[in-house]
């Protein structure tokens, strides 16, 4: 009825304009129900297709896949499914007539074709310019360093001549890589010698679909930089993270990167300069090369969401599947940034062909599901292949130590859960010294904060010092508690040598009653900053770490807070018994 009434008061003000010339409002001037209506179509339905679509569910945006399996991993999620083949010139063009907006979640698709939907109003994202330079390796490799971004010297080579000029040029070991259709581990071979350049050739199925050469890379680590890039060409970059491969295969996804801070922003650098020089919106994955020397060499980009953003669905503000979405359809991006200190992702490979590969799958899943902080992603692929990728555990937690050790116990069948990790350590010059820190151990103890004690002599055990202060943060310890009496060197020493904060606490020695303690550890340089507490008071040292670890814990806030509605209620019932029995209570 309200309907019926909207309606005719719209009729009743059109004929009262007699002399007005109405108009229907603008196709975007219409209402729109929702974040968007329009229709993304994406060319393939597997696990990314999949994933783009559990992300579209939550905005209720719809999604279309155009794959030729009919139980593909994206089918049972998609907003509709239409079966062929996305390299099928007519197949694609028909399927992108029902669509608003069109994207890829695999770059190996007829780009031909989306040349010719361009020329004819269909809006593809990312560009048929940028797929048509991605899918040709070679190709890739050209555009790149016409724009000035650091790559492993390259060559095209035509026959095993062209090769064995290659390897004398760029010496052995040397990359033999297919321009078409490599991913996965596919497409790539490692000649060791000028005599094995044969057979690296016929392992790629010779020099039909197209070689080229790399120069071997001698990287430290593989990093990986996820951007997203809108319809307005800004640009929101996600935190360096390590890949590490086996066989050539994504197999842990490390975030954040375990690397120096001038790296990481030397990769984003790359990485950022990298897909400005592409055109088109969505997700694009710069992968790169970390050198011995400090260098970062671009390897290789996709541009699509990608396995080493996996981890974002869980770990970060707004997961690599979503910000794709918002990037193709123009909306804004969203936030990048981790919500959580540390991630690791574990891809689900298959073990054993058929049968027997699902039974190894599911009793890893079973183990990765009583694991606090684990989550499961199965792709729902019908047929079990070695080294497919089937799934993904990702495991969130608060150091990368930690997420490490609950990977390892997930993978041992035989392993017992991980002890707790501790996040606190207090450590000691001596023992004599125990006496007075065993105080701040008895405070976390109440609040349930793990930690550790170690003796560590700033002058008697230099190396023990160094190796303890300099490894704290990666496994775990989020703060120092560090007592030392007399010179009191210790905690100075600790605090130039992590990064982590240092709760000092003077020890009263046997001569100047703590004083000469105190003084040391408060007259610290500038720019290594030590947190001091009074005279023999570790007490207060726990309570400050609790404080400490209370920004970012809201159960320790909580506690804390009532720990001091506690005090003061203990104070007031003293002030009343005073009150009331008088100042002599003996």
């Amino acid at each position: 009825m309200a309907q019926q009434l909207q309606r005719k008061n719209q009729t009743l003000h059109c004929s009262a304009s007699l002399h007005s010339n109405p108009t229907l409002p603008r196709k975007d001037e219409l209402p729109v129900h929702g974040v968007s209506e329009k229709v993304i179509g994406v060319l393939g339905g597997g696990q990314l297709g999949r994933m783009l679509c559990q992300a579209a569910s939550k905005l209720a945006i719809k999604i279309a896949i155009l794959d030729p399996l009919v139980n593909c991993p994206a089918s049972s999620l998609a907003y509709y499914h239409m079966v062929g083949n996305f390299d099928d010139s007519t197949t694609v063009q028909k399927f992108a007539k029902r669509c608003d907006v069109l994207t890829v979640e695999i770059e190996h698709v007829d780009v031909a074709t989306l040349e010719i939907l361009e020329q004819q109003g269909i809006d593809c994202q990312p560009r048929a310019s940028t797929i048509r330079i991605i899918q040709d390796k070679y190709l890739q490799k050209v555009h790149f360093s016409q724009h000035g971004i650091p790559l492993p010297e390259f060559m095209q080579i035509d026959d095993l001549e062209g090769a064995k000029k290659a390897g004398d040029l760029f010496g052995y070991p040397l990359m033999v890589k297919s321009r078409r259709l490599a991913y996965d581990g596919r497409g790539n071979a490692v000649a060791k010698s000028a005599e094995e350049l044969s057979s690296a050739i016929f392992a790629l199925d010779g020099f039909e679909r197209g070689l080229y050469v790399e120069k071997w890379a001698p990287f430290v680590k593989e990093l990986s930089v996820v951007i997203a890039r809108c319809r307005d060409n800004s640009m929101s970059c996600y935190p360096v993270v390590e890949t590490i491969h086996k066989e050539n295969i994504c197999h842990i996804v490390k975030a954040p990167a375990s690397v120096s801070w001038e790296i990481k922003n030397l990769a984003t650098d790359v990485a950022y300069k990298a897909v400005s020089s592409l055109e088109g919106a969505g997700i694009f994955a710069v992968e790169l090369f970390l050198t011995e020397d400090g260098q970062i060499l671009l390897n290789e980009v996709a541009p699509r969401p990608h396995n080493s953003g996996h981890h974002t669905i869980e770990s970060c503000k707004t997961s690599q599947f979503e910000q794709h979405l918002r990037a193709v359809l123009g909306l804004p991006l969203g936030d990048p940034s981790m919500i959580t200190p540390a991630a690791i992702m574990y891809n689900i490979l298959g073990e054993e062909e058929g049968e027997p590969g699902f039974y190894i799958a599911n009793q890893l899943m079973q183990r990765a599901l009583s694991i606090s902080g684990a989550f499961v992603h199965w792709y729902n692929k019908p047929e079990m292949r070695k080294q497919r990728k089937m799934g993904h555990i990702t495991i969130v937690g608060r150091s990368m130590s930690a997420v490490e050790n609950l990977l390892s116990s997930t993978l041992d069948e035989a392993s017992e859960k991980p002890a707790v990790e501790p996040r606190v350590g207090i450590i000691m010059g001596s023992d004599s010294d125990f006496p007075v820190m065993r105080d701040a151990a008895k405070v976390l103890d109440t609040f349930g904060v793990p930690y550790e004690i170690k003796i560590v002599s700033a002058h008697r055990t230099p190396h023990w010092m160094f190796s303890y202060a300099s490894s704290a943060q990666e496994r775990g310890i989020q703060i120092i508690i560090a007592g030392a009496g007399g010179a009191a060197h210790l905690p100075g020493m600790v605090a130039s040598l992590t990064p982590l904060p240092v709760i000092g606490v003077p020890v009263r020695a046997s001569t100047l009653d703590g004083i000469d303690s105190l003084l040391s550890i408060v007259q610290m340089p500038r720019g290594v900053p030590v947190a001091t507490v009074a005279i023999n008071n570790a007490t207060n040292a726990g309570l400050l770490a609790v404080r400490m670890l209370g920004v970012a814990d809201v159960d320790l806030l909580s506690r804390m807070s009532q720990f001091q509605e506690d005090t003061k209620k203990n104070v007031l019932r003293k002030a009343e018994k005073l009150e009331k029995d008088g100042w002599d209570l003996q």
